[in-house]
């Protein structure tokens, strides 16, 4: 009994050490939320401010947060949690993307699709290109240490990761849909492309190049945007089709919104699994879920979805942002460059003077060849809304930091000076171009695109439109808005359904779409009803 009560006493200093240790963390972890429900209420009241918005607003927040704890820790740390690469793309990142998909329009996404893709693709390779080609002659001036030719190119990957998420919150689907479809498609697909170009630099050696590795590099790249792609059309088709044939909803709509969930996760995950970007394998997973997954399911579950993803993206987003606000004044990553401040300051400002370049490189140019292939003059882009798409991707945010602590750091952690220098480099570049470039988003685009501010105000607060199968079952989710305050007729056809021209691609699509697919995987129009349910009363005036 004695030695027992000796071994109990030896171990209890590290059981209270834990305790403690345990007690940090959750004290940690409530002012973390407390923090985000201040961004919430804040951002809420700051909602019409004509200058701020609440992604500056958490950044602000986690700035002046970061300050406080450096006060109360006699300047040993900033952070309550520590960030980590493997927590943003794992948990953070796959709500926001995947809601992007879900709530896009579709329509209006695809018939700009080749130019989204020449922005998103095309033109993050030439961006990516001038940035590590600029940052490659310039820092080599500078004595900011040994950096290699794989360093110089995901400095320009990362550089290249556009956040537009400020100023997709001040376009409207509604209002400006061809400007809205190519800032937001463009942002998802260059993120992707991004991620994607930064995991191949990693898989190579880039000391020895020659045309054989370049042509194996781009071989890569393809395969890996390709099966990204295909593996989340894949994933979005087998969830409609086990809801569709096991109809879950019969028996519990529990089921079936967390069957939506999991299986919109277990996208993202394969995809890292194997290998692929996650990021546009759970775009597609959502736009495919969206188009036959969402109409498979009860009322009920519809607007559980709906808000749910919408809530989870809003808050993974407020959380990535508070966090980068707290991260900037990290005081290990500025230890290293205190010595040498001007040096930092010319980094960052070399950074953003390549970025603002590598994206004018290819937006102009992009935007001229669009349009000399679009005969309706409401489809080109003009110049005005050309500054407004360069503008919106000047700003770069958690992905540019996240690739930057994957490429500069172990665990968050950095002992080398050159490591220490971009790290703070990117925290610099990423807080001025979303505070300054964020504060100006707003009179900009009121500046060159007044008639678009002209709707009114509760049209523009307004949650963005969705799928409402209850009151329209047959009508196409880009349609409906252009259906408010008309009579709803009886569609003679498929056809009579579109309200705007198509083109002959999208036709051709939806005649394949209706005459195979929504027969095996639902949708829109094929829908079992509950019995006694308010979709099944809606429908008997189609009868």
């Amino acid at each position: 009994m004695a030695s027992h009560l000796a071994m109990l006493m030896t171990k209890l200093p590290k059981l209270q050490n834990l305790s403690a240790s345990d007690h940090s963390s959750v004290v940690s972890l409530n002012l973390f939320v407390a923090l985000l429900c201040a961004c919430i209420v804040i951002g809420h009241l700051l909602e019409e401010n004509r200058w701020v918005n609440e992604s500056i607003t958490a950044l602000l927040i986690g700035v002046s947060t970061g300050v406080l704890i450096l006060l109360i820790s006699g300047g040993k740390s900033s952070h309550l949690l520590v960030f980590s690469e493997d927590l943003f793309f794992i948990y953070l990142l796959p709500p926001i993307i995947f809601n992007a998909g879900f709530q896009v329009k579709k329509k209006q996404f695809f018939r700009n699709f080749i130019t989204i893709v020449m922005f998103g693709a095309i033109g993050t390779l030439v961006s990516c290109t001038i940035i590590a080609f600029g940052a490659t002659q310039i820092f080599k001036k500078l004595d900011i240490g040994s950096l290699d030719i794989g360093d110089y190119l995901a400095i320009g990957a990362i550089f290249a990761a556009t956040d537009s998420v400020c100023t997709l919150q001040v376009l409207h689907q509604d209002e400006t849909p061809l400007l809205y479809s190519l800032v937001f498609g463009e942002g998802v697909v260059n993120d992707a492309t991004s991620v994607v170009l930064f995991n191949a630099i990693q898989s190579f050696d880039l000391t020895h190049l020659d045309s054989r590795i370049a042509l194996k590099f781009m071989g890569n790249f393809l395969y890996l945007f390709f099966a990204s792609t295909m593996l989340g059309v894949i994933t979005g088709l087998l969830s409609a089709f086990i809801i569709k044939k096991l109809y879950f909803a019969r028996h519990s709509t529990d089921r079936e919104v967390a069957l939506m969930m999991l299986m919109a996760y277990l996208s993202y995950i394969l995809a890292e699994l194997f290998y692929l970007s996650g990021i546009l394998t759970v775009f597609f997973c959502g736009i495919v879920m969206s188009h036959y997954t969402w109409h498979n399911v009860t009322e009920s579950s519809r607007v559980t979805t709906k808000h749910a993803f919408a809530t989870l993206s809003f808050v993974c987003e407020t959380f990535i942002f508070l966090y980068v606000g707290m991260d900037a004044l990290d005081i290990e990553k500025w230890r290293f460059v205190s010595d040498s401040p001007g040096t930092s300051v010319a980094v960052s400002s070399i950074l953003l003077s390549l970025v603002m370049l590598g994206r004018a490189a290819f937006v102009f140019p992009l935007s001229f060849f669009s349009n000399l292939f679009k005969k309706n003059q409401s489809e080109k882009i003009s110049l005005q809304q050309q500054v407004v798409i360069w503008w919106a991707g000047l700003m770069r945010g958690a992905v540019s930091i996240a690739l930057a602590y994957n490429q500069f750091t172990r665990s968050g952690h950095t002992q080398l000076r050159a490591n220490a220098i971009m790290i703070t480099s990117t925290i610099s570049v990423v807080l001025v171009s979303t505070v300054v470039f964020g504060l100006m988003t707003k009179p900009l685009i009121r500046l060159l695109l007044p008639h678009k501010q002209l709707t009114s105000t509760n049209s523009i607060m307004s949650d963005p439109p969705s799928p409402k199968s209850v009151i329209v079952p047959l009508l196409g989710q880009d349609s409906e808005a252009d259906l408010s305050g008309h009579e709803v007729r009886r569609p003679a056809s498929i056809r009579d359904l579109l309200t705007t021209p198509t083109h002959t691609v999208h036709r051709y699509w939806r005649k394949f779409d209706n005459a195979f697919m929504r027969p095996v995987f639902g949708g829109r129009g094929f829908v079992p009803f509950v019995p006694g349910s308010p979709t099944e009363r809606n429908n008997t005036q189609w009868q």
